[in-house]
């Protein structure tokens, strides 16, 4: 027999706080100590308490919304990601709630409030810590994550950001015969980049050759292309490629060289990852790594709403392939749109 609901009285009295402080943290909304929130947040999980006033609609998870937290929210790819996972919400009657966590005080207190007015949550990696995560599938909280490795057994879609960065780089390498690359990018945090810069050196090491020790740790946006790149410039002896960890920060290079004087791809090799709309009309035409984005929020969406309905079946993760684009930028004849390879689409790099 299913035992009696906790209520928020119960909570209180474990806690030793007022209910009003309870429904602040179970709600995410309001100021509670860090140290009062975390008791709390303890007591509600170890009861598996719900706002009462959410009863009925938690029971039956009918809220007719998901959740989508992504670490922010700039920028064509996150666009992409964000117009797949709408199409099919919309396709299932369903609303959407966006929540970009980058520079967001509290940002565990808004997930866990979203996660009380919504049917599930999808999560993309780097938004938020593992111990959150962790935390809403305790509470039996419908969770797909994305663009990042699995977590334990919660389902996940991501793309291959591995085998066509190797693809990518032994390019460079082999068929170009550059000795020296440089790759932009901040691993930090971001499952992506890290698997971007995990090829770039593995395709070093196939090819005998020692890649660099570190990235250069910049942002994502165009002005952190620019940027990079003038510092790159701006201590010679210059590399013969740049990889940058996405399009954005490689149309920045490909500016910062402009400005300079540096022909690229004559002087300079630059390439990309992503394939937005405007890498094929940069100049020169960016040699890039397409990856699915609007696929990857249909996909993340699909899931979902499977895992809500109970259909999902056993907890896996889907891997999206990416394919290479080869355009000017690197060197090659300016023939658009030259694709060179697949990535598999289901094993793991």
């Amino acid at each position: 027999m299913v035992g009696k609901s906790p209520t928020l009285h119960e909570v209180a009295d474990r806690a030793g706080v007022s209910i009003a402080t309870v429904s602040r943290v179970a709600r995410g909304f309001g100021q509670v100590s860090p140290a009062t929130r975390s008791k709390v947040q303890e007591v509600i999980e170890d009861l598996n308490y719900r706002p009462s006033h959410f009863g009925r609609a938690l029971v039956k998870r009918r809220h007719g919304a998901l959740g989508l937290v992504f670490p922010g929210l700039r920028g064509p790819y996150y666009s992409e990601v964000i117009h797949g996972f709408e199409v099919q919400s919309v396709a299932a009657k369903m609303s959407l709630m966006i929540l970009g966590t980058e520079l967001l005080g509290g940002a565990d207190d808004q997930v866990l409030g979203m996660a009380d007015r919504t049917d599930g949550l999808a999560i993309m990696g780097g938004a938020v810590d593992d111990d959150l995560v962790h935390r809403l599938a305790r509470r039996h909280i419908p969770i797909v994550t994305l663009a990042r490795h699995q977590l334990d057994d919660i389902p996940n879609v991501r793309v291959d950001n591995y085998s066509n960065t190797v693809t990518l780089t032994r390019h460079l390498i082999v068929e170009h015969g550059y000795r020296t690359l440089q790759f932009i990018g901040n691993i930090v945090g971001a499952p992506d980049a890290t698997d971007r810069w995990a090829g770039f050196q593995q395709a070093h090491r196939d090819a005998g050759l020692r890649p660099p020790d570190q990235p250069y740790f910049f942002g994502y946006e165009q002005t952190a292309g620019v940027i990079a790149a003038n510092e790159i410039l701006d201590s010679p002896p210059w590399p013969q490629a740049i990889v940058c960890g996405n399009d954005e920060l490689a149309f920045g290079a490909l500016s910062a060289a402009a400005t300079r004087g540096v022909r690229v791809p004559d002087d300079l090799a630059i390439t990309g990852w992503d394939d937005i709309p405007f890498a094929r009309i940069a100049t020169p035409p960016l040699t890039t790594v397409h990856q699915p984005a609007r696929d990857l929020g249909a996909e993340t969406a699909r899931l979902l709403l499977g895992t809500i309905k109970g259909l999902a079946g056993p907890p896996h993760e889907l891997v999206l392939p990416t394919e290479l684009v080869i355009r000017a930028s690197c060197g090659c004849a300016a023939i658009p749109n030259r694709h060179h390879g697949t990535a598999p689409t289901a094993a793991d790099p």
